[in-house]
């Protein structure tokens, strides 16, 4: 059985909400599942020395009519959020908290946190809102918003992030097909023919 297609993904990251929108249809046509793993750009970038888009110049004016176009090409709801980019700790860590009961649930959360970012303009960041939007899916508000602030649920992100790191991750998305990286929403494409004919 060929293994799952590893998803890293920040939050934060307009790509990482564009390619989560495909990522799983794409996997499902070649018979393949796809695991999912929120990552943070913050810690990845203090190695890289990388930066948000929209704090660099002549960059940053690109991205964001980039973005918009991207979200045509890709045929998804998408506005610059207010707050842009923000700390994805509090989605993150949520994912991992219902994703260890039930991986399914953490996913359709993951959609549910990315549509509500990048569509309805809601801080993910802020705890409550990142509680308020799990709770409409059936997760119990209170234990959320305990776990978001439980050290062992902190360090199973910290590792998480950690292990992405020893693995090369430097950006989101970042699809991992066997050994095989590919890098951006934009590398979607390059994804499924690698899927398709096993790689070149």
């Amino acid at each position: 059985m060929a293994q799952p297609i590893d998803f890293y993904f920040d939050f934060s990251s307009p790509y990482g909400y564009f390619a989560s929108t495909k990522i799983d249809d794409i996997a499902a046509k070649y018979g393949r599942m796809v695991t999912w793993r929120p990552i943070l750009l913050g810690a990845i970038f203090k190695i890289t020395g990388g930066q948000p888009l929209p704090t660099i110049p002549l960059k940053g004016s690109y991205a964001r009519h980039d973005l918009a176009r991207t979200a045509r090409l890709f045929k998804v709801p998408f506005r610059l959020p207010t707050k842009f980019p923000i700390a994805g700790q509090a989605p993150s860590r949520a994912f991992y908290w219902v994703g260890d009961k039930d991986s399914a649930l953490a996913r359709k959360l993951a959609h549910a946190l990315y549509h509500a970012y990048f569509v309805a303009d809601r801080d993910v960041s802020n705890p409550e809102v990142t509680a308020n939007v799990a709770a409409k899916l059936g997760v119990d508000r209170e234990q959320l918003v305990q776990a978001l602030d439980d050290p062992a649920v902190k360090e199973r992100l910290r590792s998480e992030v950690d292990a992405a790191i020893e693995r090369g991750v430097f950006g989101s998305p970042y699809i991992v097909i066997d050994s095989e990286p590919f890098w951006g929403s934009d590398r979607l494409d390059q994804v499924e023919r690698w899927l398709e004919t096993g790689g070149w």
